[in-house]
């Protein structure tokens, strides 16, 4: 992450007007904002394929940095998704992260041919998830007889362009002791069904105790969140925008975008917003 507060934009991927959602990607490309997040749920019928979109994103923008917000890993076999991201990385000149969830609607991911799992089961695949992207990405042999994923001597490749970054999307304890024990970043959402701003601080606590725990400097560990999930205008004020740096410390906020006007709302918040919030933020 570069130094000071990074601003970017939630998208859907909606697909009943697929050039749309392309034009918000590459509105937030030209008005300078910093990421573009994509949630991921492929069992949504109305909802294009996450990381078909962003390699596609990918082609149609210069700056921006693209990551799945967070991929719904039950559905995504980790050694494939550590080469599409190693490959997009190379094709987009370093503009990709990798958010990473444990999974959810379990009932969705069943009818796609996914597995059901308990929590801590979806906990201990993600552990081993990272295990083996983390092994792809540094170019070590892929060996792991785990309960949910195995490999046998395989040879990662490409290599990415730059160090991809993989930031969860944790909440609980088991979850967030994990971000800080092995994950590049954290990033949960606030508002909706998901987080307060007021359960900030102690989760923000237990990542840095578990970093310490495991001999890590807590301050590596980015830490990114999605925002304005209830309502989204408010974060085209620059105060409230620069209060997610301020307040609750996070390097990086994005907004989600919405269903009205969305190009003009990004442009509003890249133009107007963010370099305000990005003045204020580095003044305290």
């Amino acid at each position: 992450m570069s130094e000071g507060l990074r601003v970017g934009v939630f998208i859907v991927p909606g697909g009943e007007d697929p050039q749309a959602t392309v034009e918000q990607i590459v509105a937030a490309d030209r008005v300078g904002l910093d990421l573009v997040g994509v949630q991921d749920h492929p069992y949504q019928r109305r909802f294009l394929d996450t990381w078909t979109l962003l390699s596609y994103a990918a082609a149609k923008t210069e700056q921006v940095t693209l990551l799945p917000d967070v991929i719904n890993l039950p559905l995504r076999q980790p050694v494939v998704l550590a080469k599409s991201a190693a490959s997009l990385d190379l094709l987009s000149g370093g503009r990709v992260e990798l958010g990473l969830g444990a999974g959810a609607f379990w009932d969705g991911v069943a009818a796609m041919g996914g597995p059901r799992r308990t929590p801590g089961e979806s906990v201990d695949a993600l552990t081993e998830a990272i295990e083996l992207i983390r092994a792809f990405f540094d170019g070590e042999t892929l060996r792991l007889d785990g309960e949910h994923y195995s490999a046998e001597g395989g040879r990662p490749g490409p290599a990415p362009e730059h160090p991809i970054g993989i930031w969860l999307g944790a909440y609980g304890p088991r979850m967030l002791r994990l971000t800080g024990r092995l994950a590049d970043g954290w990033l949960p959402s606030i508002g909706g069904n998901y987080m307060s701003e007021s359960d900030v601080p102690d989760r923000h606590a237990a990542i840095d105790e578990a970093a310490k725990r495991a001999d890590r400097d807590p301050a590596e560990i980015v830490r990114a969140v999605n925002v304005g999930l209830d309502d989204p205008a408010e974060f085209l004020e620059p105060e409230r925008l620069a209060r997610i740096a301020t307040a609750l410390r996070f390097e990086a906020a994005l907004v989600s975008v919405p269903d009205s006007e969305p190009v003009e709302f990004i442009r509003r918040l890249g133009e107007e917003a963010a370099p305000r919030a990005r003045e204020l933020a580095a003044s305290g």
